[in-house]
């Protein structure tokens, strides 16, 4: 068994009104957008990371770079595929996933975004938690500045 823990943060793009708030595969409608040259899923791009952390491959940087930047792939569910390759036999059986900001509300969209990264990680639903806070306001996130997400991924 094998643990990992990834971390990914992104600020908020207020002038971009063409580009979507997506949040573990999930659009966020009537939101800003966060800053970055994908989608720039800051959930999935978390759990890439951790992902990253048992197979010990950085996906986001050169890899994740050269997807986005090279070939246009802006999709970071194609990021977390592109992890998901690395574990060879291995196979992911539990992720834990905190998110902090003060907006969106990330409560009622859980169950959608539990949804979307089960399928994602070929997991049940009841394998993947999420919780959210605004962490009192005492970070730039949970000033509405952006959005930190941290993941850890048990594998076996």
């Amino acid at each position: 068994m094998r643990v990992g823990i990834g971390q990914d943060s992104h600020r908020f793009d207020f002038e971009d009104h063409t580009k979507e708030l997506i949040l573990g595969g999930v659009k966020f409608p009537g939101h800003a957008p966060l800053k970055g040259n994908s989608d720039a899923d800051v959930v999935l791009h978390s759990l890439t990371n951790a992902i990253s952390g048992v197979t010990g491959v950085n996906i986001l940087g050169s890899v994740s770079d050269e997807m986005c930047l090279k070939h246009g792939i802006k999709d970071s569910s194609l990021y977390l595929k592109e992890a998901l390759k690395h574990l060879g036999e291995k196979k992911v059986i539990h992720v834990s996933i905190s998110i902090e900001c003060m907006t969106p509300q990330i409560t009622p969209r859980i169950p959608e975004m539990r949804s979307k990264i089960a399928s994602l990680l070929d997991i049940p639903e009841d394998c993947v938690g999420i919780t959210a806070t605004s962490g009192e306001g005492l970070s730039e996130f949970g000033r509405g500045k952006g959005i930190q997400v941290l993941s850890v991924v048990t594998v076996t």
